[in-house]
Parts: structure tokens; C-alpha cells; sequence
């Protein structure tokens, strides 16, 4: 018998992605506090949370495979999380212009019957264009979703304008789930 699937998110761009592969699944909010731990880097942020928001379902989920991501932006010598207002994601934009920003996105995939994890983190380095105060005003007032998004740096659709360069194993893992992983996580578990 084969496991649900439990997508710890309500982010609409990982479910998107997950989508993609066509296997039923649903999206649940985890309860997870995002607050950074001084004394982690940026990947270990990341690869925390995302766990955190995989076991927060576990015992609501005790026959399930949970996936939880999350993603942390390392720019500047410090963590770039959401900023969650117009104001913050312009401020942000500027620090970050013309600089080279390396994106943590951590993947987990806990089956909870068997109590196994398959542990991810991915890295992005994105080289962001220099950006004047317009285009950035242009680009957060025709991608308001962009203040969910780690330093505002929404690369699907009109983000692009921002982005001189991408280098990844996987585009998938900037919008937020690193697909490719994540299939070699199912197939593991027998699911694909």
C-alpha cells in the first residue's frame, strides 16, 4: 500500500512544483518557528527548518511520507529570510543588487511508519544584476508574491529582470523544492 504524501507548505510554488510529477498529495501548514539560530550557517538554517516543518506533522501523519523544505539566503555575511513587506523586500533589493547570492534549499522526506529520513540541501548561486530604485519598484509592484519569497528574489516570471546568471544542479531548488532529489527520495521509499 503505498504512503500518502504530505507537503509540510502552503507555499503555491512548491506545490506547483510537486504537481509536476502527478502523484495526489496534499499540502499541509506545519507549525514551525522560522527564527534563524545565531549560532548555525545558512545551510544548517535550512536544513532545520525544513525538518522541523516535516516532524511538526508527524503525529498528525503517523503513516505518511512528509516532505519539508525550506530555503535560506547567505548574502552580505548574513541570512536573508522573507521579508514578508513591500518596504523590507525594497530594502532588501538594493543590499542585494549586483552581488553574488548563494540559496540554501533544504529538502526532507520523513516516512513516519518506518521512521526513516532522507536529508537534502541544495545550493543556488544567483549573480542578481546591479538594480536601480525603478526597476526594483517596477518589479515588487508587478510581483507582490515576490515578499514571500527569501531577499525577495523571485526568479519565476518577472524576477528574471533581476538575474544576470544562475548556477545549479537543479532550477527547481531556487523556486523553492529541489525536484530532482526529491524523486531520488521516492524512489527509495518505492513510491516511483
Amino acid at each position: 500500500m503505498r504512503l500518502p504524501i504530505i507537503l509540510a507548505s502552503t507555499s503555491r510554488f512548491r506545490q506547483e512544483l510537486l504537481s509536476r510529477i502527478q502523484l495526489p498529495f496534499e499540502a499541509v501548514a506545519p507549525i514551525c518557528d522560522e527564527t534563524p539560530n545565531p549560532q548555525e550557517n545558512a545551510e544548517q538554517t535550512a536544513l532545520r527548518l525544513a525538518e522541523n516543518k516535516a516532524r511538526s506533522l508527524s503525529q498528525q501523519f503517523p503513516n505518511a511520507l512528509i516532505i519539508g523544505s525550506d530555503q535560506v539566503l547567505w548574502c552580505n555575511e548574513k541570512q536573508y529570510g522573507k521579508p514578508m513587506s513591500l518596504d523590507k523586500a525594497h530594502m532588501m533589493l538594493r543590499e542585494l543588487s549586483g552581488k553574488t547570492l548563494t540559496f540554501y534549499t533544504a529538502l526532507v522526506l520523513l516516512n513516519t511508519a518506518e521512521n526513516r529520513i532522507h536529508r537534502h540541501v541544495d545550493k543556488t548561486l544567483v549573480h542578481m544584476r546591479s538594480l536601480s530604485d525603478d526597476m526594483i519598484t517596477y518589479y515588487l509592484q508587478e510581483e507582490p508574491d515576490a515578499i514571500y519569497c527569501a531577499g525577495s528574489a523571485k526568479s519565476e516570471g518577472l524576477g528574471m529582470i533581476l538575474i544576470e546568471r544562475i548556477s545549479s544542479d537543479d532550477p527547481n531548488a531556487l523556486i523553492g523544492l529541489p525536484m530532482l532529489r526529491l524523486i531520488d527520495f521516492f524512489m527509495a521509499e518505492g513510491v516511483l
